[in-house]
Parts: C-alpha cells; sequence; structure tokens
C-alpha cells in the first residue's frame, strides 16, 4: 500500500462519522422539542445508545441556532449558569421533515439490504 492511501481502519472510521452525522442531527432536533441543556441532552441521547462528544455536541448546537433551528437561553439552576436549548417553530418543521425524509431512506434502506 502506498504511502497516500488511507488504511481500511481510516476510511471506515471516516465513513462511520460521515454516517453519524446526519443522524446525530436528526437525534439533537428531536430531543429538543423538549427544552434541555447541554448535559442532560448528551445524557438523554447516550441513554439511547447514541454517544456524542462535547467536541461535537456543542458546535453543533451552536450551527443550529445560526440556521435559526434552536433557540438558546442562560439561566441559573441550581446555583449553576446553564444554557437551556430548544426548537423554533422552523425547528419544529425542519425536524418533522428530517425524520420523513429518514424514514423514507431507512424503508429503502431495509429494501436494498434484503435484497442482497
Amino acid at each position: 500500500m502506498s504511502s497516500g492511501t488511507n488504511s481500511h481502519a481510516e476510511i471506515f472510521e471516516n465513513l462511520t462519522l460521515e454516517l453519524r452525522r446526519g443522524c446525530l442531527t436528526l437525534a439533537v432536533l428531536t430531543q429538543l422539542r423538549t427544552e434541555r441543556y447541554g448535559y442532560t441532552l448528551r445524557k438523554a441521547l447516550a441513554e439511547d445508545g447514541l454517544e456524542i462528544d462535547e467536541g461535537t455536541l456543542y458546535p453543533l448546537l451552536r450551527r443550529l441556532e445560526s440556521q435559526g433551528l434552536l433557540v438558546s437561553q442562560w439561566r441559573d439552576e441550581d446555583r449553576r449558569n446553564k444554557r437551556f436549548y430548544r426548537l423554533t417553530p422552523m425547528g419544529e418543521q425542519i425536524q418533522g421533515q428530517l425524520l420523513s425524509e429518514w424514514q423514507r431512506i431507512n424503508r429503502s434502506l431495509g429494501k436494498i439490504l434484503q435484497e442482497a
């Protein structure tokens, strides 16, 4: 193998990250139908089997907020300042559309994989 080619492990890792990226966005939007702060959001995702580290979650939240899909607010809770996130009306609409698209893709993939 030449030095310019990626190893099997590197290719798999990159493709896995690519696959997870869209799934994480849908999962975060779905979880934020109920207002949460970052730690409880991470915990809820992990409990459902979708681990996400802070270095991925907070940039994703900032991006979704800059796109107008989330709003956030700093509040004191338990004597600590926490940033709470929730969907905007546009975020709710986009979440529903993404969910429908994910379900359509999942059905199609199910058929493709069954045929294989």
